[in-house]
């Protein structure tokens, strides 16, 4: 069967299926249910800005349409991709025309209005603040990064979550059976577990679920008796991959990361790994991968496991030399050697502390004797003067002044109990206090020419 002509010319499924009421509406129970506060703003008509936000296909578009069905204000909608200052000013001077808009207020759906920039926020926040204006913002950003605060502060901020399996069941269900939107006339046979494997991949999305169910119903042939059989062969071959509620650019890629480095730092390499191919499956950038597994095999890992550091260097050179898809491997074998590692923040915490020392305090000039006297005049002004060489001493140590006088008993590096750390831990208390060492096991020695 080829593509039906007609119904190239009808409005996507998706749209025509945007509900009509609220008892249409599926999914958002948790502001939207009997009682909530938004359903009892709809349902009085006592509107008041909200933003809307939440991954893609989760509702915010249909919810302002819904609200523009139900509200007797005037009803404007722009995107701020392709809206300017002049088109609010003119929405502003038209709800302040009495003949135009008696009650003189105007509902403005802003989709996307995380791309509007701070003159045309600035335009709107005066409008918005008097009541002239009752703002519905929709975004797939978090709103408290991209929108003005004052915007932010005027408005009601709603978080709308990613749809259940059953809500994508129910909404497929319901375009399956409407006869005067949906495909309620069409000769379509879907089974219960085929609607179950839409709802599965579309990751909660019901755009990409009812659009790939027309995509599905438009290309698949009838049988000899006229029925449209759509199995999940079918729809696979619709839908290629997965949805995933994560992009490389918004908060989920901050989100993601973040989940990814906090599940290393817990030790639990399962959830690490999963973060992983999250951020793998959605393109992520590798080397920027690369570079937060280095950063937090020293952050969080450090002297603990000194070697996890090489891994991760290693590994982020070797994903610059040989790209996806082998790269996935070496992130993969970095993420679980800084994961399964003992922890310590010690060196973290250390630097940390003297540079707040640094800014912060007089911290004193560097010791006579430990600056370096290249002609024989600074030897006689008391540079390097009373420096002794620490090799020439038994377990190349000796007991000598190296802070400023002012830093004198400062303490920056604790060295903690796990892995290596434990080692250096006793070797250091060895050396200062002179405790016995069961089983020596000294730092490497470092060569110096400042003797």
């Amino acid at each position: 069967m080829g593509v039906n002509e007609e119904y190239k010319k009808r409005e996507p499924l998706a749209f025509r299926m945007a509900p009509r009421s609220l008892s249409e509406y599926i999914g958002q129970e948790h502001v939207l249910g009997e009682g909530k506060m938004l359903r009892r703003m709809i349902e009085a008509d006592r509107l008041s800005s909200i933003i809307l936000f939440g991954p893609p296909g989760t509702g915010k578009t249909a919810l302002a349409r819904l609200i523009a069905h139900t509200t007797s204000a005037k009803f404007e909608r722009i995107n701020a991709v392709t809206a300017g200052v002049g088109d609010i000013k003119r929405i502003v001077e038209d709800a302040k025309n009495p003949i135009l808009t008696p009650n003189g207020r105007v509902v403005l759906f802003v989709d996307e209005i995380h791309r509007f920039n701070k003159m045309q926020q600035d335009a709107l926040l005066p409008h918005v603040e008097d009541g002239t204006v009752i703002l519905i913002g929709a975004t797939t950003e978090n709103p408290f990064f991209e929108v003005n605060k004052a915007l932010i502060s005027r408005s009601t901020v709603l978080s709308l979550k990613p749809l259940t399996d059953e809500n994508i069941i129910t909404i497929l269900k319901q375009a399956l059976n409407d006869k005067e939107r949906g495909l309620g006339n069409e000769p379509i046979n879907i089974s219960e577990r085929t609607l179950a494997y839409i709802a599965d991949l579309c990751n909660g999305d019901a755009r990409i679920a009812l659009r790939s169910l027309e995509l599905a119903y438009i290309t698949t042939p009838p049988d000899e008796k006229g029925t449209i059989t759509i199995d999940e062969e079918i729809m696979q071959d619709c839908m290629q991959k997965r949805s995933l509620a994560f992009d490389t650019d918004g908060e989920s890629h901050y989100d993601n990361i973040s989940a990814m480095i906090k599940s290393m730092r817990g030790s639990d390499p399962d959830a690490a790994i999963f973060y992983l191919a999250r951020a793998l499956h959605s393109g992520e950038d590798i080397e920027f991968l690369a570079r937060r597994i280095l950063i937090c095999s020293s952050e969080d890992v450090g002297m603990a496991n000194p070697n996890a550091i090489l891994v991760a260097m290693a590994a982020y050179q070797g994903v610059m030399a040989v790209g996806m898809p082998e790269a996935r491997i070496l992130l993969a074998e970095a993420v679980v050697t800084v994961a399964t590692s003992p922890k310590s923040n010690s060196a973290y915490m250390a630097i940390d502390k003297a540079l707040a020392d640094v800014a912060n305090k007089r911290t004193g000039e560097v010791p006579m004797h430990l600056r370096n006297a290249p002609a024989k005049g600074m030897l006689d002004m008391g540079y390097s003067v009373g420096y002794k060489y620490a090799h020439d001493f038994p377990e190349h140590y000796v007991d000598m002044q190296f802070l400023p006088d002012e830093m004198v008993g400062t303490k920056y590096y604790e060295p903690g109990t796990l892995g290596y750390e434990n080692q250096i831990r006793k070797w250091m208390d060895h050396l200062k206090n002179g405790t016995s060492l069961k089983k020596p096991d000294t730092p490497s020695e470092k060569n110096t020419d400042d003797k």
